[in-house]
């Protein structure tokens, strides 16, 4: 039987996955939609898409981590839960260069660029979206692979098949496993989080020039251009607070393995992890103007649907564009 404060946390996370599922979904279908209909993609939806993927399996592997945990011996195999972790690594790390490369295009298509080798780069940056997104895959196999010859000694199999149960024989064995799984985890996430705070600090600096460039121009004018700017800001600063309070919150979930459960540090850690995917997604579709006008036109259809109400041509027209 498990502990009310984990069971309400588990179907706090459920929610959270569903709300996950259905907006990275919905990015990822809009996105492929309109690129099989235009035979063309832009580099902002192009990222979108792995971005949304990745994102819809990292919470699938969340479900499966949850229910091996606390439901059934899913990973029966010591081998099996090495293929598991390597998987979760590499579409964690992967979501996080797909976040940061997303943000470091608006940040060049936004801010007023002078030197030269940036002004390459944002001439540029369309035709490399393709091969950095080939990089971050690379990357992330590079940073999650070396999980599959990581003995897992919290879940060594006994002569029983039953990888839940441990010895103090192994402890030793799990530290080190554990350093080097941290090791691995913090190498993957440092670049790509560092680049994301070097755009967000651009993206500052730039409002605060455009602020006092703008003032001799109309009201209107100057308020679209810190408009944009804002929009951006919030955007990736919202997905660093996100991605921070689940980095610390997947780091003492790995390490509550090799120690005594601390239940609530366990329920509480669970649910700030699976708010990430989560909540990004909608913060995605939001600050985008395509999927934020496809979700109300969806929004529409489905209430026009229920109210049996025909649909306007348009609309119709209109729902998945």
């Amino acid at each position: 039987m498990l502990p009310p404060l984990l069971i309400i946390s588990i179907s706090i996370v459920a929610i959270e996955v569903v709300v996950g599922f259905i907006g990275n979904g919905f990015i990822t279908t809009i996105n492929t939609i309109n690129w099989i209909k235009s035979k063309k993609i832009s580099s902002v939806d192009l990222i979108l898409i792995f971005l949304s993927t990745s994102r819809f399996i990292l919470q699938v592997t969340v479900l499966m981590h949850i229910h091996s945990l606390y439901f059934a011996d899913v990973f029966k195999l010591a081998s099996e839960y090495m293929d598991f972790g390597a998987l979760w690594m590499f579409v964690n790390h992967s979501s996080l260069w797909f976040s940061t490369w997303l943000y470091v295009l608006y940040c060049l298509k936004i801010i007023n660029i002078t030197h030269w080798l940036l002004l390459q780069i944002k001439l540029r940056i369309a035709g490399m979206v393709p091969w950095l997104l080939l990089g971050s895959l690379v990357i992330s196999s590079m940073t999650s692979l070396p999980l599959l010859w990581i003995a897992p000694s919290t879940y060594l199999c006994s002569s029983t098949g039953n990888c839940r149960e441990n010895s103090t024989v192994h402890i030793t064995d799990w530290d080190s496993s554990c350093l080097y799984l941290l090791l691995l985890y913090f190498v993957g996430c440092f670049f790509p989080l560092v680049l994301s705070v070097v755009t967000s600090a651009l993206l500052i600096s730039s409002l605060w020039k455009h602020r006092k460039t703008m003032q001799c121009y109309t009201d209107t004018f100057r308020d679209s251009m810190i408009d944009v700017h804002l929009t951006a800001i919030k955007s990736i600063i919202s997905f660093l607070i996100l991605y921070l309070s689940s980095f610390v919150a997947q780091i003492l979930l790995i390490l509550s393995t090799s120690q005594s459960k601390d239940i609530v540090k366990v329920a509480v850690s669970l649910v700030v992890a699976g708010a990430y995917p989560s909540m990004h997604s909608i913060i995605l579709i939001t600050v985008n103007s395509k999927l934020k006008l496809a979700f109300r036109n969806l929004c529409l259809h489905f209430k026009c649907c229920l109210e049996d109400k025909p649909l306007s041509p348009r609309l119709e027209i209109n729902t998945l564009l």
